[in-house]
């Protein structure tokens, strides 16, 4: 069966801080070029729907901690802290995978993108999942300790964000309109990227929960890699629509 090395989760995670730092020097200045952006830059020729698009994308993520844990012998997490953790994660996938893509309104997605986000799905699954599952190691009374329990209560929290941002922005758009509006309530009131920033907070508050290398990572590549898109939205919505709130920021409330 499988074995932990640790030698190889160190350098999984140090290869991921690596990517992040290549996402933010590639995409601080250019937005990733799918969504609002295509307009401005060269159309991919080949796309897919979007609710197709995201549920590929987005499934590996799912199932490859979903293998893992199959290919365990015996099949069982333990404690009870590391078992919660791992259901965290393939919590938010779930959602991403089999909730998110069959409601979302999106405009087709560009081929190249889904492969590099499919790519990554798996690679982070396995990294997150390989973890969780086989080299893990906490105190069996881990669900009460303080990094635990606050790292929870900022999943939990940012999961609500990011749920409740995409809900008000489905409901910008009827079905078959492809044309942007301008994001009401919510977190909106006071940023342009309300549903990057319930994700940053989510990740983040895995990674406080999880205390590991791994999950901080990962926390650290979704900061460099929507904290971005959340700056070119901003941009976006302030040169597009001359009645864009002045006061909002683009991604965290009351500063930046």
């Amino acid at each position: 069966s499988m074995q932990c090395f640790p030698s190889l989760v160190l350098a999984l995670s140090s290869l991921l801080g690596a990517l992040a730092l290549l996402q933010l020097s590639l995409y601080l200045r250019v937005p990733s070029r799918y969504g609002k952006h295509e307009e401005r830059l060269c159309r991919p020729r080949g796309r897919l729907p979007a609710r197709c698009a995201w549920f590929l994308q987005e499934l590996p993520s799912f199932l490859v901690p979903a293998l893992l844990l199959a290919l365990r012998s015996p099949p069982r997490l333990e404690p009870l802290g590391c078992r919660l953790l791992c259901c965290l994660f393939c919590w938010h996938y779930f959602y991403r995978t089999f909730i998110y893509p069959f409601f979302t309104r999106g405009r087709p997605f560009p081929l190249q993108l889904l492969f590099f986000g499919t790519l990554f799905c798996i690679y982070n699954g396995f990294l997150q999942g390989y973890y969780l599952i086989y080299c893990a190691e906490y105190p069996n009374d881990w669900c009460t300790d303080i990094r635990f329990t606050s790292g929870l209560l900022l999943f939990l929290l940012g999961m609500g964000i990011n749920i409740h941002s995409d809900l008000l922005l489905r409901q910008l758009r009827k079905p078959g309109e492809i044309t942007y509006k301008i994001p009401q309530g919510g977190l909106f009131t006071y940023v342009s990227g309300a549903n990057y920033f319930g994700e940053i907070v989510e990740w983040f508050g895995f990674a406080i929960a999880t205390w590991s290398l791994p999950a901080f990572a990962f926390a650290f590549f979704t900061l460099c890699c929507i904290g971005p898109r959340a700056y070119h939205h901003h941009r976006y919505y302030l040169k597009t629509f001359t009645d864009y709130p002045k006061s909002r920021k683009a991604l965290i409330p009351f500063v930046f």
